[in-house]
């Protein structure tokens, strides 16, 4: 009997919701997050519109822009964070909001009433910290913030309300306003945060006083617009708020007048949940929404980690009547047109790695993506037809290659990709088989379907090149992608001994009890993944910090998680020879010599250079240029094929 392989359907994704008279198209929510492609000044630019209207264009229901705020009269702002605190704003908000309505999306604008604790351009300002009450300051917690007098939250209030004017005027259909991560509005609401012996606080409906005073502010100055609230209903730190006070909250903010509410956890003390790495894994944050629906009668989003497949059963089951997603509306802004089309194996898959989106926003860059250099260039950024096609060798089938293979079909070029292995995706296979990296290997099917595509794209596997090769001859173009080497130091004696980090991954067996030398990012993760199947593990690192190149969000879970597994750190601690039992290490307290079953290294990588010296002429591109993150090979590979 033949099986007939059938196409998930997204059905309920694709419905469209109306709340409050807004038809939205679909269930699909871009989540409001920081761009900082705007001006110093704070004013929007045309790269953001364009950047908005893609993730439109792509078919999302409602695009929402993130973090604009309505007053510097008890808060400083950023340079180069988005604001709507002036009439001067207003015109590129509207340029926003018509790109968006031009792709076809509703538009929605997240005002940001403050900060209050957690700002921390207070100092750099000449301006005092300020909160709910004497919080400590989150960046220096010896210091107490002051408390806002009612005045000044009337003159909040009062703000936000011109703000949502502005919006209001420029023509969004959606306000959305941000009571989440811990900032200002959040620390009204919390027990926490909120000692104040005033209207503003004690009761439930005390601390949430002021986020109603906001939301109908905003319903007065921007009559028929649809309000949206993004709320932590469980902060994740001990003594941060938890779903117990959460529920009357957001009972009191549907009471105020809220039409629409968006659901995560996290607070700065658990800023990982903020933008979730791939250590939370999928839909890490969806028992929030689950929670708020079962309380509210509005329409409830969920967050945290979905996929378009984790989002249809999220709306299945009827936890969520919105599905919202951030970084991976950042990775494709297609999302939509793709499951529209019946193509969800064309999506891009986000990896999760934080590298180029938050990571960039938290040094006040301008956000990018680490699979999709197309992010923040929407508008320049665009695969053309060559008008001298050529024919491409491609030495490696990694990111690189792949990358660099896919925007050179695209453009007409005849390309040829070589790697010895006998499956394309170079060093990020074998680091793809940890269970919270496998979005690795989805990237790694996306570049495969997205080739197979391509008829002028042709993959050589199990086929290693030398200088001289026949295969190079007709080729007007040669490029090295041939990545990386593990990289053993000198100083370290026996190392024949060891299991090279991804000898591991790709299937060398290993000991109950292993040892990991060097702590970065390959060495921790492999840590933890040997760790979680049971094995008893101690990492070895000769600096003070292990993983220290990490983002700080993405540190936090991984160690986190290494603690929750029980793995051993051992920090200033160098490995001076690897034997059979185990290692000898040089530390603070001595010399020592620790016991082991296997001994793994993951001193780091060096450039594979030799094959690109040989070939003399080459064009380079990836870890054999540099070792270096996925997103800089995909980005760079990308950027290099447009040239060609």
């Amino acid at each position: 009997m033949t099986t007939l392989s059938t196409t998930p359907t997204f059905d309920r994704m694709l419905s469209p919701l109306t709340v409050q008279g807004l038809t939205l198209p679909n269930r699909v929510v871009l989540a409001p997050m920081g761009t900082e492609m705007g001006l110093p000044d704070g004013r929007s630019t045309p790269r953001e519109a364009a950047y908005y209207g893609a993730r439109a264009r792509g078919g999302t229901g409602l695009v929402i822009t993130g973090i604009n705020f309505v007053q510097s009269d008890l808060e400083p702002i950023a340079p180069g964070l988005a604001r709507a605190d002036s009439d001067e704003y207003t015109k590129g908000l509207a340029d926003i909001a018509a790109a968006i309505h031009a792709g076809g999306g509703k538009a929605g604008l997240q005002l940001t009433p403050g900060l209050g604790r957690n700002n921390q351009y207070y100092d750099a300002m000449g301006m005092e910290p300020v909160s709910s009450s004497d919080n400590p300051y989150f960046f220096d917690p010896s210091r107490a913030c002051r408390p806002l007098e009612t005045d000044e939250i009337a003159l909040i209030v009062q703000r936000t309300g011109e703000a949502a004017r502005r919006a209001y005027e420029a023509g969004f259909d959606v306000i959305d306003l941000h009571g989440h991560t811990g900032y200002l509005v959040d620390q009204f609401m919390s027990a926490v945060w909120n000692r104040r012996t005033d209207r503003y606080g004690g009761s439930a409906e005390n601390r949430a006083r002021f986020a109603v005073e906001c939301i109908q502010s905003i319903k007065e100055n921007a009559p028929g617009v649809v309000v949206s609230f993004r709320i932590s209903v469980d902060h994740l730190f001990e003594g941060g708020r938890t779903w117990e006070e959460t529920k009357t909250l957001v009972q009191c903010l549907e009471a105020g007048g809220l039409d629409m509410i968006l659901c995560d956890n996290g607070s700065y003390e658990a800023m990982d949940y903020v933008f979730p790495p791939y250590y939370l894994g999928d839909n890490c944050m969806a028992s929030a929404a689950r929670q708020v629906k079962e309380a509210v009668s509005i329409p409830v989003g969920a967050c945290g980690n979905i996929t378009p497949e984790s989002g249809e059963q999220i709306l299945a089951r009827d936890e969520a009547d919105l599905i919202v997603i951030g970084r991976g509306l950042i990775a494709d802004p297609d999302i939509v047109v793709k499951l529209k089309e019946g193509r969800p194996g064309d999506i891009r898959p986000c990896i999760r790695c934080n590298q180029l989106c938050t990571g960039n926003a938290f040094f006040g860059k301008a956000i990018g993506c680490a699979v999709n250099p197309e992010v923040g260039y929407e508008a320049e950024r665009i695969i053309s037809p060559t008008d001298e096609p050529k024919t491409i060798a491609v030495i490696g089938a990694g990111p690189a290659g792949l990358e660099f293979a896919r925007v050179a079909g695209l453009r007409g070029h005849r390309v040829h990709v070589y790697d010895r292995a006998d499956r394309v995706g170079g060093v990020l296979l074998p680091a793809a088989t940890p269970e919270f990296k496998r979005e690795l290997f989805r990237m790694i099917s996306w570049w495969e379907r997205q080739l197979a595509a391509i008829e002028n794209v042709t993959i050589h596997l199990g086929h290693e090149i030398n200088a001289g090769d026949r295969e190079l001859d007709g080729a007007d173009v040669i490029v090295a992608a041939t990545g990386s080497h593990p990289f053993i130091p000198a100083s370290v004696a026996g190392s024949d001994h060891g299991v090279d980090v991804l000898a591991f991954h790709e299937g060398a067996p290993v000991g109950r009890r292993v040892i990991v030398c060097g702590g970065g990012l390959s060495g921790a993760d492999a840590a933890l993944e040997l760790a979680q199947n049971g094995h008893e593990v101690t990492v070895v690192e000769m600096a003070e910090e292990i993983a220290r190149d990490m983002l700080m969000l993405n540190r936090t879970s991984l160690l986190r998680e290494l603690a929750a597994h029980n793995v051993t750190i051992l920090t200033s601690t160098t490995v001076t020879t690897i034997h059979p039992r185990g290692v000898t290490v040089a530390g603070p307290e001595g010399t020592a010599e620790l016991e082991a079953d296997t001994v793994i290294t993951a001193f780091g990588l060096t450039s594979a250079t030799e094959l690109g010296q040989a070939l003399g002429t080459v064009l380079t591109v990836g870890d054999c240029v540099s070792p270096r993150k996925v997103g800089d090979a995909v980005n760079d590979a990308y950027e290099l094929a447009l040239t060609v």
